[in-house]
């Protein structure tokens, strides 16, 4: 009986130990990281052949307030993930025009929110694009950041350099 009473004094001292473990905290600019892009065959709604790129990154933002509500009649401000398209020409990677038929608009990351004391959110987002008009020579980089809505800007972070016409996982 001794042992069973010694026992249940260590696991619940134990239990309060872990208990007391001090909340985790971030700043409240958001924080990303590149993963991959990974580039593979598909088809448009059509039926048409063209070439699909997925890119996920990783998120950290310490008081939770990242993505946007779907858009409403006044609001000026529906987009919150940014891309800078940019193209390899003679070997330097040269930000393209605005008019590039591969520069992607900017993306909205749907509202989310966390219940309880901790409002970190932590976790990876995965955006596909679809490349109509390419041609096998292309070579492209994005730059991205992220906006939270408070309007704090994370970092900029770049893909790797990515050959459209080679189906593979780019890091």
């Amino acid at each position: 009986m001794r042992i069973i009473s010694y026992l249940s004094l260590v696991f619940i001292g134990f239990i309060f130990l872990n208990a007391c473990k001090k909340v985790e905290q971030l700043p409240a600019v958001p924080h990303i990281d590149f993963t991959s892009f990974t580039i593979f065959d598909t088809t448009d709604i059509l039926g048409n052949n063209s070439k699909g790129g997925r890119l996920k990154f990783h998120f950290e933002d310490g008081d939770g307030d990242l993505g946007l509500n779907a858009p409403t009649g006044g609001q000026t401000d529906s987009t919150n993930l940014f891309f800078t398209l940019f193209r390899k020409e003679g070997g330097v990677m040269l930000q393209a025009p605005d008019n590039d038929p591969l520069k992607p608009s900017s993306y909205r990351i749907p509202y989310m929110d966390r219940l309880g004391q901790n409002k970190i959110l932590k976790g990876t987002i995965s955006v596909t694009f679809l490349y109509l008009f390419y041609s096998p020579a292309d070579t492209i980089r994005y730059d991205f950041y992220i906006k939270d809505r408070a309007l704090n800007e994370s970092n900029v972070v770049s893909t790797s350099e990515i050959v459209l016409s080679v189906n593979k996982i780019y890091r």
